[in-house]
C-alpha cells in the first residue's frame, strides 16, 4: 500500500511516503521537483543491535518497540503500557494543507500532523494535533512540533544562540559530527539563552548554499535537539521542551502542539528575507502587520520610578519636538510603586503621583500629537501589594516550600481562569477609561517553586501559562483594535514566533549600547523580522564607551526606531541632530521594516558592519566601524546586494554626488574611507530613470 504525498511550495517540495508497514517515512526535502513516484527504501535490521528503524527516516517517531533514538512523541497509557505505534490510518490533501493521519489502534489514539502551504511564500508551517478517540485519559510525556530530516550524509553546521540578559542573540555555530546537541529553555520563557530555531547548513554563506532552518512559534519552556546517527543522517526535533512536562489527555480531548515555521534557503541572507516577509503576511497580527512601526520615546531613564504629570509632560513635550509618535510611561505610575519592591500586582493609578489622575498627562501628550502608552507587568506580584495580601495563593507554590523571589517578584499562577480574568481585567480598566493605545507588558523573572495546586496534572502548567498569556493578548486586542502591544521579558527573554502571532513587536534586549546592539540585531534578525525589532537611542554605558549620537542613532535605525535617552540632558545641538536622524529614519522606515535585509559585512569576519536594506527604488545602506579600527586597514571595498542590475542608482558619498548602475554596484562596488573608531555612515541609494 506504499504512498507517496507531496508538499510543494512555489520553489521547493517537502515529500512524505507511507511504506507497506504502515510507517510514515520522510522521503525528501529541498528544491521542487515533479510529482513522479519516489522510491520508498527498504528497511532491514542490519544485526541483532541495529534494528529496521534504526535505517528509517521516521516523519514522526514515536518511544517504543525497536526504534532506540530519540523520539518526538512519548506517553503513558492507562494500563501503564509506555509504547506507542503510530501507524498510517488516512490522509487529507486540499490545495494548501496535508493532513496525514498516524493512530494508534489499540489504544484510539490520533495523531494529525498537520503541513500548511502558502501560495505567496516558500514556508510550510507544521503542527501536531493529539486527538484521545477512547474513554480512558492518555498521559502525554513528550509532544514535539515536528521532526525534521536532513538530506546529506555529511555532516552539518548547526546554528544557535548563547546568550545571556544584555547578551541575547550571540549567534554560535556547532559542527555536528556524531551525538547530539541541545538548546532549550526551562524558564517558563522562551528566555535569553538560546532560541527555539533549527538552523543547519554545509558551509553556506550569506549569499549561496543550502540552509534548512525552522523556528517554533511558542513563548514558553522549549527544546530543540539535533542528533547525527552512526550511519551519518541528521535529524532534529523541536517543540514544547518534555522537562518536568506531561499533559493529561482525557477520553474524547484534544490538544495541539505549537506550530513550527520551516523552509530551505540559498544563503542566509534568503532565509532571512522568507521570514520576515511570512511573518508579516501570515504570523502578526493583522491590525499592524503591514503599517510601520511609529517611532516611539520611553521615559524610563529619564525619571525611573519618579514619574508626575510635570516632569512626563516635559519630557513629552522635547519627544514631540523631535518628531516622536508615540509616548510611553514606564514603570511607577500605579499603586504604592517607588521602587522595585512593592506594588507589581496593584494595577491602579498612584493618586500621589497623579492627583488630578492620569487622563491629566494622556490628554496633555495627544495635544502634542502623539499617541500614549503604558507599562505593565501583569504575570507578577510582590509580597508588598494589596493583591497578594488578599490572594496568596494566587502565586505559583508549594506548601511545604518557600518561594524564592527574583528582583523581590513572584510569579502569578495564571492556570487559575480566576487570575487570567484579574490580568485581563486590570489593563482592561486601563484602556476602557482611558486613551492608552500602546501597552509594553514585560516579565522580569523566570519561574521557580512551580507548583499548581489547582491543576489535575501540575505539570501542564508550562504550556498552560504561555496559552493564557496569549489568550489575554488576544483578548485586549480584539476589543481594543487600535491598541499596540509589545512583547518584553526582561530585554529579549520572549523576544520569538510565538509571542509575534500575538504581540505586534518585541523587546530585543534591556543593552541598548549601540555597539552591542549591531550584534545583537545580526543575532535576531536570522529568523525574526526587522520590522519587529523595537531599537532604542539610549545613553548606555555611554560614561564607559563615549559613542557619538549619530552612531546610536545609525545602530537603533536598523530596527524600529525608539528613543530612551533622557532629553532633559540632550544640548540644542544634540536635539537637532536627533530631529534630523527621526526624519530620515521617517523617509526610509518602510525600506527598514519592510524591505530585503542584506548583512553585508559583520565584525567577525571584517573588522566593520555593513547592512543593506532594499525595498523597491530605494536601497539604505548602513557602515559602522569598530572601537579599535585600524589607520592601515581604513579602505574598504564593500558590494551590494539586491539591486536590478540594469537600472541606475543616484547616491552621496562623503559629500560628493554618484550615478552607477544596479550592476556596477553588486561587482564594482563602492570603496569606502573608514579612518575613525566607532564612525557611521548611512548612504541611501534612488533608482534614477
Amino acid at each position: 500500500m506504499s504512498k507517496n504525498y507531496f508538499v510543494h511550495t512555489k520553489n521547493t517540495t517537502y515529500a512524505i511516503g507511507v511504506d507497506d508497514n504502515r510507517i510514515v517515512r520522510h522521503l525528501y526535502w529541498g528544491r521542487r521537483i515533479c510529482d513522479d513516484m519516489l522510491e520508498i527504501p527498504d528497511i532491514w535490521d542490519s544485526n541483532s543491535n541495529h534494528s529496521d528503524l534504526d535505517n528509517a527516516m521516521t516523519e514522526y517517531t514515536p518511544f517504543g518497540g525497536k526504534m532506540y533514538r530519540n523520539c518526538a512523541f512519548k506517553c503513558r497509557y492507562f494500563d501503564k503500557c509506555r509504547e506507542s505505534e503510530l501507524c498510517f490510518s488516512r490522509a487529507h490533501q486540499d490545495e494548501n494543507e496535508l493532513v496525514l493521519v498516524l493512530e494508534d489502534k489499540v489504544y484510539n489514539l490520533e495523531v494529525k500532523l498537520h503541513y500548511v502551504t502558502y501560495d505567496d511564500s516558500d514556508i510550510i508551517t507544521r503542527f501536531v494535533e493529539l486527538c484521545n478517540r477512547s474513554e480512558n485519559e492518555i498521559l502525554i510525556e513528550k509532544m514535539m512540533s515536528a521532526e525534521i530530516s536532513l538530506p546529506s550524509e555529511l555532516p552539518y553546521t548547526i546554528v544557535n544562540t548563547n546568550g545571556s540578559w544584555g547578551a541575547e542573540f550571540q549567534q554560535e555555530s556547532t559542527v555536528l559530527k556524531t551525538g547530539s546537541v541541545v538548546f532549550e529553555s526551562r524558564k517558563g520563557t522562551t528566555g535569553h539563552t538560546n532560541q527555539p530555531t533549527f538552523i543547519a547548513h554545509q558551509g553556506a554563506s550569506e549569499d549561496s548554499g543550502p540552509v534548512y532552518f525552522a523556528a517554533l512559534g511558542y513563548s514558553g519552556s522549549f527544546k530543540v535537539e539535533a542528533q547525527r546517527d552512526f550511519k551519518g543522517k541528521t535529524r532534529a526535533i523541536i517543540g514544547v521542551n518534555d522537562f518536568d512536562f506531561s499533559y493529561t489527555l482525557k477520553g474524547g480531548e484534544t490538544v495541539f502542539a505549537p506550530k513550527v515555521y520551516l523552509g530551505v534557503s540559498d544563503g542566509f541572507a534568503e532565509m532571512s528575507n522568507k521570514m520576515s516577509k511570512f511573518a508579516v503576511l501570515h504570523i502578526l497580527p493583522s491590525g499592524f502587520a503591514k503599517k510601520p512601526l511609529p517611532v516611539l520615546y520611553n521615559s524610563w531613564e529619564a525619571t525611573a520610578f519618579d514619574v508626575n504629570t510635570k516632569h512626563q509632560l516635559s519630557l513629552a513635550q522635547k519627544a514631540a519636538d523631535l518628531g516622536c509618535e508615540l509616548f510611553v510611561m514606564d514603570d511607577g505610575w500605579f499603586g504604592k510603586r517607588n521602587d522595585d519592591r512593592a506594588g507589581l500586582g496593584d494595577w491602579v493609578v498612584n493618586e500621589e503621583k497623579f492627583p488630578n489622575g492620569i487622563d491629566e498627562l494622556i490628554e496633555g501628550v495627544n495635544k502634542l500629537g502623539m499617541d500614549f502608552g503604558l507599562w505593565f507587568e501583569p504575570e507578577m506580584v510582590q509580597r508588598d501589594s494589596d493583591l497578594f495580601r488578599a490572594y496568596p495563593d494566587w502565586i505559583y507554590h508549594y506548601p511545604t516550600r518557600e518561594n524564592k523571589e527574583l528582583r523581590n517578584q513572584l510569579v502569578l499562577n495564571l492556570t487559575k481562569p480566576e487570575v487570567e480574568q484579574y490580568v485581563f481585567d486590570c489593563m482592561d480598566k486601563m484602556l476602557e477609561k482611558h486613551n492608552i493605545r500602546y501597552i509594553k507588558w514585560d516579565m522580569n523573572r523566570p519561574f521557580s517553586e512551580s507548583g499548581a495546586e489547582n491543576l489535575e496534572n501540575a505539570q501542564e502548567l508550562w504550556l498552560r501559562h504561555t496559552e493564557a498569556v496569549y489568550r489575554v493578548a488576544d483578548r485586549l486586542k480584539e476589543k481594543y483594535p487600535y491598541l499596540q502591544l509589545e512583547a518584553c521579558a526582561s530585554g529579549g527573554g520572549r523576544a520569538d514566533l510565538g509571542a509575534l502571532e500575538h504581540f505586534d513587536m518585541v523587546w530585543t534586549s534591556d543593552n541598548t549600547d549601540p555597539l552591542d546592539r549591531l550584534t545583537i540585531q545580526r543575532g535576531f534578525s536570522q529568523l525574526y523580522p526587522v520590522k519587529c525589532m523595537r531599537a532604542w537611542v539610549t545613553d548606555w554605558n555611554n560614561n564607559r564607551r563615549r559613542v557619538s549620537l549619530d552612531f546610536r542613532f545609525l545602530s537603533s535605525m536598523q530596527g524600529s526606531l525608539s528613543l530612551g535617552a533622557n532629553l532633559n540632558e540632550y544640548t540644542s545641538d544634540e536635539l537637532e541632530t536627533a530631529k534630523h536622524y527621526i526624519a530620515l529614519y521617517k523617509e526610509i522606515r518602510n525600506t527598514i521594516q519592510f524591505g530585503n535585509l542584506y548583512r553585508l559585512k559583520n565584525e567577525y569576519e571584517h573588522e566593520y558592519w555593513a547592512n543593506e536594506y532594499v525595498l523597491g527604488d530605494e536601497a539604505v545602506l548602513f557602515v559602522m566601524t569598530l572601537a579599535g579600527t585600524l589607520d592601515n586597514k581604513h579602505t574598504k571595498n564593500l558590494t551590494l546586494r539586491g539591486l536590478e542590475e540594469n537600472s541606475y542608482y543616484s547616491y552621496s558619498l562623503d559629500g560628493k554626488e554618484y550615478t552607477h548602475s544596479g550592476g556596477y554596484l553588486m561587482n564594482k562596488g563602492l570603496d569606502l574611507n573608514l579612518y575613525n573608531p566607532l564612525d557611521s555612515k548611512i548612504i541611501r541609494f534612488k533608482k534614477v530613470d
